[in-house]
């Protein structure tokens, strides 16, 4: 009996030893199954794991940047826009803001946060996740997207556990963070904080605040839904919350927090896309010139460079500020002048043509029409010709260009058709801006608007040049036979005989107006465009002499026919090869080629290409100075005079149309430019240190105002430029010259033509020698 009890009485603690020996058992057991768990995905048995050169050097796709002369990107060409940047670079507030909301601890755990883990266990995650910056990071860079499964999500929660313990091995804590900014997707074409912050805040990423840092950590629980573009309520509540983790790490106390919290997001958006944001005619240029320069210098390998993901810089000319100047000074004058433009064409009962016949109109649609992406779909698709022309008169919906839309886009429905007809109504601009000491592209617009209108009608369109050709024929006279702006020449009509440099007929061209009678000098001339003046001077030294010095200042001159009319301007030409040529008077008779591309790194730093300026000798320094003597004439008296005062300002559009709103007091010299039936205006316009040029007219030239009023380059073109000097000069920063044209040392020709009288100084004879 006594046994029996002494046996019951050791049950108990049997059955504890027993319960206990279990327990040790099945937790030793799950440690080495988790161990074993472990070890299986090291090995790569629940999928590929990446090798340790991958951990080092993770391949990833690097956006190429094109790099103003300010140090600011203006625009990238890319498969993903990623642009990395150094730890250096990545504001202290900015750091703060990622390790207070997503990884507290991060500075004291190897990879996995233990007690962050434990939390989520027991609280089933309701308290927050144990995902640490490194884990985040692994799965950002070598885990795939898996099925909804629990096992096979375990599976993936382990594999990033020891690609998050291996990037804590190989890297410091400052690179794992480097590394998970650069990598991140923040949308909108913005991947890496690089682009997110020159995309959301137009910024770099050093120069980002202590409230913009905050919303764009946000962005990291999920960017898709806390994008700014779509959801700015939200994208605030969510900063707000960083925000107030900052201040529960004392990062920023709680009145700094309450401050930043009640301001608005102050988004700044700048689209990074092809078709979108600052110079992108330019930006399509350099990717002409860097494909050209990737087949002719490959790699050490022998393999080429990709411009879409080799993460080359490409360092440009082209000033950031100027650049937004002359698009804006663009978009002020164009979008006045296109209102006019229709206006005038309700009463055109051929619109937006004139002087032309139906059957020329027919011909500009159906030319256009076989031009067009719709045209060139539908024929691969093997539609007949019928088909096609049918579906260009069906109404469909579409979005076109509008000045008065937002973003100058506008929904709407039209036939094909109709909108071919709609744009060719739209006018066209374009406008360089160079440094003519160097050859440095200041400023670079191609056009209205490259997602409507693609054309470069900088360097890839040529329209005639009109009077502004004519100051290489006075430059011809000046440097062939010494004569002076103050040289006079009768008014009068003025024919060259048929049979002399092969006309086929008499040639006698007309002034505009009407107007002759009496004596003029040559600034007097110039200034007023006066045609039979410049007919008297191509006969004196012949066109021959005329091309051979434009073809010395860049110009291409193959198709330049060897006849007197080329004086009045009848040759199609660049507006890239005007501003060139025209650099070479600005800087003392020496061409410089234009340049817009100055170097080119690989990521590392390593420069590829280093650009070598092109010069050469064309005319006297004299002779450079005399034309721009002249050339100052037509701002002070002539055709570009408005520039100087305030006329009338009758007119809707008094301030860029027909006023004379602009008072610049400085040396300018320039030259405006017509068409004979007002279808091109232009203007080029020259201080010490900068020369532009701009173009304004129809894409077709039976587009264009009627009158000369409108369609003159003193109402069409001038105003941009001179829109865009104020802008620069305002710029003090810019440093743009307001002072006199360098002068050589003995000029021997008078350009002061108030100390001439009759070829004396006052009634003396003047030596070859003096120097006024």
């Amino acid at each position: 009996m006594a046994k029996q009890q002494t046996k019951k009485k050791k049950k108990p603690q049997d059955e504890n030893a027993r319960h206990a020996r279990t327990f040790w058992k099945i937790f030793l057991g799950g440690i080495l199954l988790i161990i074993f768990v472990f070890l299986l995905a090291s090995w790569g048995v629940f999928g590929s794991l990446p090798d340790e050169t991958s951990l080092e050097n993770p391949e990833k796709n690097l956006a190429t940047e094109i790099i103003s002369s300010d140090g600011k990107t203006i625009g990238k060409f890319y498969k993903e826009n990623r642009t990395p940047v150094p730890y250096e670079e990545l504001p202290d507030h900015l750091v703060e803001a990622l390790i207070a909301t997503e990884d507290a601890r991060f500075y004291d755990h190897s990879g996995i946060d233990a007690k962050g883990t434990v939390r989520a266990f027991v609280f089933l995650g309701s308290r927050g996740g144990a995902s640490t910056i490194s884990q985040q990071l692994s799965k950002l860079f070598f885990t795939e997207k898996v099925s909804s499964s629990k096992l096979t999500r375990a599976m993936q929660k382990i594999k990033e556990w020891i690609i998050a313990i291996r990037l804590e091995r190989r890297y410091t804590k400052e690179e794992i963070i480097t590394m998970y900014f650069n990598e991140y997707d923040f949308l909108n074409q913005a991947v890496g904080i690089e682009s997110a912050s020159n995309i959301y805040f137009d910024k770099a990423p050093s120069e980002l605040n202590t409230s913009e840092s905050a919303m764009l950590v946000g962005m990291f629980k999920n960017s898709s839904l806390y994008n700014p573009l779509r959801n700015p309520v939200g994208v605030k509540n969510r900063r707000n919350v960083v925000l107030a983790q900052m201040e529960k790490y004392d990062f920023i106390s709680e009145t700094v927090k309450d401050s930043l919290q009640a301001l608005p997001l102050n988004l700044n958006y700048a689209a990074q896309g092809h078709t979108e944001g600052l110079a992108t005619y330019f930006r399509e240029y350099a990717r002409a010139f860097m494909s050209d320069w990737i087949e002719k210098n490959p790699k050490s390998d022998g393999s080429k460079y990709n411009i879409y993901s080799d993460g080359l810089k490409v360092y440009t000319t082209i000033d950031k500020k100027m650049q937004t100047y002359a698009e804006e000074a663009m978009d002020e004058h164009l979008a006045n002048l296109q209102k006019e433009f229709d206006i005038q064409n309700k009463k055109n009962k051929t619109a937006p043509f004139r002087d032309i016949t139906p059957e020329e109109t027919e011909k500009i649609l159906n030319t256009a029409m076989k031009r067009s992406d719709r045209w060139r779909i539908m024929k691969e698709q093997g539609k007949s010709e019928n088909e096609i022309i049918a579906s260009f008169k069906k109404k469909t919906e579409m979005s076109i260009f509008s000045w008065s839309a937002k973003n100058n886009s506008k929904d709407t429905i039209l036939t094909p058709l109709d909108s071919i007809r709609y744009y060719k109504s739209i006018l066209q601009a374009s406008l360089m801006s160079m440094s003519p000491q160097t050859g440095e592209v200041k400023a670079w617009v191609g056009g209205i608007n490259y997602k409507y209108f693609k054309y470069d009608m900088v360097k890839t369109g040529r329209r005639q040049i009109g009077s502004t050709f004519k100051p290489f024929v006075y430059a011809t006279a000046i440097d062939q036979m010494h004569m002076s702006p103050c040289d006079t020449l009768p008014n009068t009509q003025y024919t060259i005989a048929a049979g002399k440099y092969g006309l086929l007929e008499p040639w006698t061209p007309k002034n505009a107006g009407g107007s002759y009678g009496g004596m003029v000098t040559l600034k007097e001339a110039l200034a007023n465009s006066i045609n039979t003046v410049t007919a008297r001077l191509i006969d004196r030294v012949g066109p021959r002499p005329v091309i051979d010095l434009v073809k010395k200042m860049g110009m291409e001159t193959k198709d330049m026919p060897e006849a007197p009319s080329i004086a009045l301007g009848t040759p199609d030409v660049s507006l890239f090869e005007m501003v060139g040529a025209y650099s070479t008077f600005a800087n003392e008779g020496v061409y410089v080629k234009p340049t817009l591309i100055s170097r080119i790194e690989d990521k590392n730093g390593t420069v590829l290409y280093q650009n070598v300026p092109e010069t050469k000798d064309v005319i006297s320094n004299e002779t450079a100075y005399v034309t721009v003597s002249l050339m100052e004439g037509v701002t002070q008296s002539g055709s570009g005079s408005r520039l100087r005062h305030s006329g009338r300002t009758s007119g809707a559009y008094k301030s860029t149309i027909t006023g004379y709103p602009y008072k610049f007091t400085n040396p300018i010299a320039g030259k405006t430019g017509t068409t004979q039936n007002n279808s091109d205006g232009w203007f080029m316009g020259m201080v010490p240190n900068l020369v532009t040029g701009v173009w304004v007219g129809g894409e077709d030239r039976a587009t264009h105002f009627s009158t000369t009023t409108y369609g003159q380059g003193a109402t069409m073109a001038l105003p941009v430029w001179a829109l865009y000097m104020e802008k620069c000069y305002a710029d003090e920063e810019l440093d743009i010259s307001k002072g006199q044209f360098k002068r050589p040392a003995n000029v021997s020709i008078v350009t002061d033509c108030s100390k001439w009288k009759d070829g004396k100084n006052n009634g003396e004879e003047i030596p070859d020698e003096f120097d006024f």
